[in-house]
C-alpha cells in the first residue's frame, strides 16, 4: 500500500513528518508547564526564557538559509515547530512572527541588508518579531492605511499610528508598512506602499512612541506612533512603492504557520478532554462513557485531521513554487474552526473546573478563539473562497 499521495507533481509523505525535530520542540516545551504560562498572565510578563530556549536551539531561525547562520528549513518544518509547542500547551504568539517577518527581509532584501541582520536574528542577538501593518481605521483594508514615509535626503520621515503591532516592546527590529505615494496619486490602490526595517534601539524616543494594549490574551500588544521618526534610505526593502507585493508573499506563508498553530491547539484540546473524560467519575462510572460526552470531542478530532491534511497540501504547494493562496486560506479556516470547536468540547467536558485557571483549559480556550480573527477573519476567508474559488459576484 503506499505511503504517498500526489499533489500535481507534489509528493507528500503522511504520517508524522520531522519527527526528531517534533521530539526536540517537546522536550523544550516540557520545561514549561502551565505554571510557568500562568505566572506570565498574573505579571503580564513576556516568556523570555521560552523565546531563548527555543533561539538556542536554533527552531526561531528554522527557515534562514544555512549560509546566514540559520537551519535552511522547509516551510513545513517551521509548522510542525509550532504545531508542537501548542500541542504541548505552551504558545508560539510570542515569537512566532519572526518566523515569517524575516521572510520579506530574505525574499527582497538587499545583499548587504541580509549581510547585516539574517545572521544576527538566526543567532538571537537580534529579535525581528514585530510587525507595523494594521492600523485603527483602516484595518484589514490595508491598502488605505495612512502611515506616511516621505523622502528626505539619505532618510524617510514618518508619520502615523499602527496597532495591534505585537511584542515591539520586546523586539530590536520592526517591519514597517507605510505609503510612500498618496492614494490618490497612483493608479491601482495596491501601488505606493512601502517596506522599512525599523531599529527600535535607535527610533525609539525619537518620533517612535510605542504603548501597551492591554488585551484578554497575553500577546504583549502595542500601538506604535510615529512622529517625524527617520529610517535611512538604505532600510528600505526591495523597491519604493512596491511593498504590498512584498507583503503578500509572506502572507500565505503566515497563514500556514498560524494555522499549524491553530492544529496544535486542536490536539492539545483532544488530548486534555479525553484524559480528562476517563478519569472524571459520576454517577459511578467514567463521564467518557456517556455519548453527550463522547461525540463533540470525535468530531474535534475528525475536523482536525481533515484540517491538518489540507495544511500539509498546502504547505507543498507553497515549497514546490505552486499557486497556493486557495488551500492556504481553507485550511485555515477549518484549523481556526476545528480548534474552536476543540476547545468548545474540552471546556464543556470539565464543566465548571474548565474555568478554574489550574487546569489550563480557560487559558487555551481564550487563545484559540483568535485564530477565527487573525491573521485574516472567518468571513474575509469564506468571502475569498466565494469569490476566488467558486466564482460568485463580489459582494463588496
Amino acid at each position: 500500500m503506499s505511503t504517498t499521495t500526489r499533489i500535481e507533481d507534489v509528493s507528500v509523505p503522511l504520517g508524522e513528518d520531522f519527527p526528531e525535530i517534533r521530539e526536540s520542540v517537546r522536550r523544550i516545551c516540557a520545561g514549561f508547564p502551565g505554571a510557568y504560562w500562568r505566572g506570565l498572565e498574573e505579571r503580564e510578563a513576556y516568556p523570555t526564557e521560552f523565546v531563548q530556549a527555543l533561539t538556542k536551539a536554533g527552531f526561531l531561525g528554522a527557515l534562514i538559509p544555512e549560509e546566514y547562520g540559520g537551519a535552511g528549513l522547509p516551510l513545513r518544518a517551521a509548522a510542525a515547530i509550532l504545531e508542537e509547542i501548542h500541542a504541548a500547551g505552551c504558545n508560539a504568539g510570542a515569537c512566532h512572527a519572526q518566523m515569517y517577518i524575516m521572510g520579506t527581509l530574505l525574499r527582497h532584501g538587499s545583499p548587504e541588508q541580509k549581510d547585516r541582520y539574517l545572521p544576527k536574528i538566526a543567532s538571537g542577538e537580534l529579535r525581528l518579531q514585530a510587525f507595523g501593518v494594521t492600523e485603527p481605521t483602516s484595518g484589514t483594508d490595508t491598502t488605505k492605511l495612512k502611515t506616511r514615509a516621505v523622502r528626505d535626503g539619505d532618510h524617510y520621515v514618518v508619520h502615523g499610528q499602527k496597532v495591534w503591532t505585537s511584542r515591539a516592546l520586546h523586539s530590536d527590529l520592526m517591519l514597517l508598512l507605510a505609503r510612500t505615494t498618496p492614494l490618490e496619486e497612483v493608479s491601482k490602490r495596491t501601488e505606493g506602499l512601502s517596506v522599512f526595517l525599523v531599529d527600535i534601539r535607535e527610533c525609539l524616543g525619537k518620533g517612535l512612541e510605542i504603548r501597551p494594549l492591554k488585551a484578554m490574551i497575553n500577546h504583549h500588544a502595542t500601538e506604535v506612533f510615529f512622529d517625524g521618526m527617520k529610517v535611512p534610505a538604505k532600510n528600505l526593502i526591495g523597491q519604493e512603492g512596491k511593498g504590498f507585493k512584498y507583503i503578500l508573499d509572506g502572507m500565505n506563508a503566515e497563514r500556514i504557520l498560524v494555522s499549524s498553530e491553530a492544529i496544535g491547539d486542536a490536539r492539545w484540546f483532544t488530548k486534555t478532554a479525553v484524559a480528562y473524560a476517563n478519569e472524571r467519575v459520576v454517577f459511578g462510572r467514567p463521564i467518557g462513557q456517556n455519548q453527550g460526552i463522547q461525540f463533540p470531542i470525535a468530531r474535534a478530532h475528525a475536523e482536525t485531521e481533515a484540517a491538518a491534511m489540507l495544511l500539509r497540501k498546502a504547505a507543498a504547494l507553497f515549497a514546490a513554487g505552486l499557486p497556493c493562496g486557495d488551500d492556504v486560506n481553507m485550511a485555515k479556516l477549518l484549523a481556526s474552526e476545528a480548534s474552536w470547536h476543540a476547545a468548545e468540547a474540552c471546556m464543556q467536558t470539565h464543566g465548571g473546573f474548565g474555568y478554574a485557571r489550574e487546569y489550563d483549559v480557560e487559558r487555551k480556550w481564550r487563545e484559540t478563539r483568535l485564530m477565527q480573527i487573525a491573521p485574516i477573519s472567518t468571513n474575509l476567508v469564506l468571502s475569498y473562497i466565494a469569490e476566488h474559488v467558486l466564482g460568485l459576484p463580489r459582494s463588496y
